[in-house]
């Protein structure tokens, strides 16, 4: 990640969430959050993570521990994302990328010989303090949100 890293602050911000309203950084202070950053909702990728996400909201919840996906879709796009495959997580949009820059998640990619800019699949755990505690860069969705647990209730020990 290009300016943030383990150990760090986690950059603030303050979008559109699924539903309306906004969702702030500040609004998870005190708990442990898993900020995931994902491509695009409804894709495979982004369906499974965030379906193997929800499959585990209760456990995260009983820990104490926010989870909250961020990709450049909109707040609309979201609210059909999330009623269609019943996901219980909160999803912000970054339509503008501020945060997805802010975080070093835009970034140039490539497909086929064509470069483009995205979202490189990216997770952090931001302990209660506010400061990152896990990156997981380059994310490979199976098995990813287990992981990503475990560390979380590890935060505790």
């Amino acid at each position: 990640m290009a300016d943030i890293g383990i150990g760090s602050t986690a950059p603030d911000f303050d979008l559109p969430r699924d539903g309306g309203g906004r969702v702030k950084l500040g609004d998870f202070s005190g708990k442990p959050l898993v900020l995931f950053f994902y491509p695009k909702d409804d894709t495979t990728g982004c369906t499974t993570e965030s379906l193997a996400f929800t499959a585990l909201a209760p456990e995260f919840a009983k820990a104490g521990i926010a989870v909250l996906g961020m990709s450049p879709d909109s707040v609309k796009c979201h609210d059909r994302f999330i009623k269609k495959h019943s996901l219980m997580v909160i999803l912000a949009s970054d339509e503008e990328r501020t945060t997805l820059e802010a975080y070093g998640v835009w970034k140039q990619k490539s497909m086929y010989g064509r470069s483009y800019m995205g979202v490189e699949r990216t997770t952090l755990l931001i302990r209660p303090d506010g400061t990152i505690a896990t990156i997981w860069q380059k994310v490979k969705v199976a098995g990813h949100a287990e992981a990503v647990l475990v560390a979380a209730q590890n935060l505790h020990q």
